[in-house]
């Protein structure tokens, strides 16, 4: 007797570590790859517009590689995803369900409710481990309480850290008589006035292309990492983490590649490059592990005492400038130009763009969170998260109140030659490097605004407010 398994693709677009592809392709005699549609599900939190740009290019890219494996895509679009998955399931007879698993908040109860429905239905599912190194729930203190503080739980992960058995992309796929479905083009994913010009140039969205950064970075230019993160003006860092939000690459694969490295080198500085850069991929698990204990964290501030906190009341036109790179500030208004031109910032300007948005000018962490969320390819709602309440002071592991990031001094630190301003900042093209990162010193520059605020008046706004909370 045959056996058909639907194959639930959802922020796993990939062929190669794909776990409920891998076994629905060892244990069913037609598979059917498929793609729900269904935004209103995530709330709030529905994908901004550089996100849907990239997932339109990413489902072409996965669409093309299931079919040189002998499948298709079948995408269907509607309310709900248990109706769709029903529906398919008795269009195609199938004899069971298999997806990977998700960890927001949203998508784990849907997921749940989805489970439950389909199995009481008749119709088994299995749910496979493939997005994040460990489990939320294999990683915790010694009173199984969940970590709060990185250090603490890296250490903890480093501890349990092995070389994994990655189930390789399947040269076929048994699919035969896909179901209708949509295309993606009729998703209507991309925007309709063409602002995506800087993006395609930026990027290539899909497996493949989540492969040639990883081997470019890997290859060349993680034995340097540690020594250029921080450079803005250079390509220091490996710029996946679009490609891991959409499972385009996994964890796993970078993590044992890692690894590998690693084990191979005596170099310290090398060595250094390669533990860094783990590191980093620790922090993307560390966030998705936050917000899965710690569900209302998208939106509330873990520290409570936030909730007091006396933020900016009259926004508008201040939130306005620091989006659109107004700010006066050459190294903040850089960030937030390449930003809306690319869809990426670097992770050093947006601590900085972050400093200056909830400390200098006093506004809610949620006002940034939510512009990088629409206009960041890599949005990722736990990073995201995670990231802001750092920079706010408000979260676990959060910076220290008083950090209060001076973009002057960070920009000639990081910066030094203004190479990365001159770039996004054209109209200081000819300014000297000793006035660039303050142009108002040199009697500013004709198109360019003035400094937003005064930033030691600014520092000791914030300062105050922060101790109002301490009593």
């Amino acid at each position: 007797m045959s056996r058909t398994l639907l194959v639930w693709f959802r922020e796993d677009l990939r062929l190669q570590d794909n776990p409920a592809l891998a076994h629905a392709v060892a244990h069913a005699d037609r598979v059917i790859p498929v793609y729900l549609h269904t935004p209103q599900e995530a709330g709030h939190w529905q994908a901004g517009a550089a996100s849907r740009w990239w997932l339109h290019h990413s489902l072409r890219a996965l669409e093309q590689r299931l079919r040189r494996a002998g499948a298709g895509l079948v995408i269907r679009r509607g309310e709900a995803s248990l109706a769709l998955l029903q529906a398919l399931a008795r269009e195609c007879a199938a004899d069971g369900v298999v997806w990977n698993r998700l960890y927001t908040p949203w998508a784990s109860a849907r997921d749940a409710h989805i489970r439950a429905a389909l199995s009481t239905g008749g119709t088994p599912v299995r749910r496979f481990h493939a997005g994040l190194l460990f489990e939320p729930e294999a990683i915790h203190k010694d009173d199984g309480t969940p970590y709060r503080v990185f250090s603490a739980f890296w250490k903890r992960c480093r501890a349990q850290m092995q070389y994994h058995a990655l189930p390789a992309a399947p040269a076929r796929i048994p699919c035969a008589d896909l179901p209708a479905g949509l295309t993606v083009k009729q998703l209507g994913l991309l925007p309709r006035t063409r602002w995506d010009q800087g993006l395609a140039a930026r990027w290539a969205p899909g497996e493949a292309g989540a492969c040639a950064r990883a081997d470019a970075f890997l290859d060349a230019g993680l034995a340097d990492y540690a020594r250029q993160r921080d450079l803005p003006a250079v390509t220091g860092t490996s710029q996946l983490s679009p490609h891991l939000h959409f499972g385009e690459i996994s964890p796993r694969t970078l993590m044992d590649r890692a690894l590998q490295q690693l084990d191979a080198t005596g170099d310290p500085q090398a060595r250094e490059s390669v533990t860094r850069f783990m590191a980093e991929l620790g922090w993307r698990e560390f966030a998705a592990h936050i917000l899965f204990h710690f569900p209302a964290s998208s939106d509330t501030a873990l520290d409570p005492r936030f909730e007091h906190f006396p933020w900016a009341a009259d926004a508008a036109e201040l939130l306005d400038c620091w989006r659109h790179g107004r700010t006066g500030f050459p190294i903040v208004d850089a960030g937030m130009r390449e930003l809306w031109h690319t869809g990426w910032m670097h992770n050093r300007v947006r601590m900085l763009a972050g400093s200056f948005l909830v400390k200098n000018l006093q506004l809610h962490w949620l006002h940034g969170a939510r512009w990088f969320w629409d206009t960041l390819v890599d949005a990722d709602l736990a990073s995201n998260s995670l990231g802001w309440q750092w920079v706010a002071g408000c979260g676990t592991d959060a910076a220290p109140y008083f950090r209060i990031f001076n973009p002057v001094l960070q920009g000639r630190k990081f910066d030094p030659q203004g190479e990365y301003v001159r770039r996004w900042v054209p109209e200081l093209q000819d300014l000297a490097a000793r006035h660039v990162h303050a142009p108002w010193l040199a009697g500013g520059r004709a198109g360019y605004p003035p400094p937003l605020v005064d930033l030691q008046q600014s520092r000791a706004r914030a300062l105050a407010a922060y101790r109002s909370l301490r009593g």
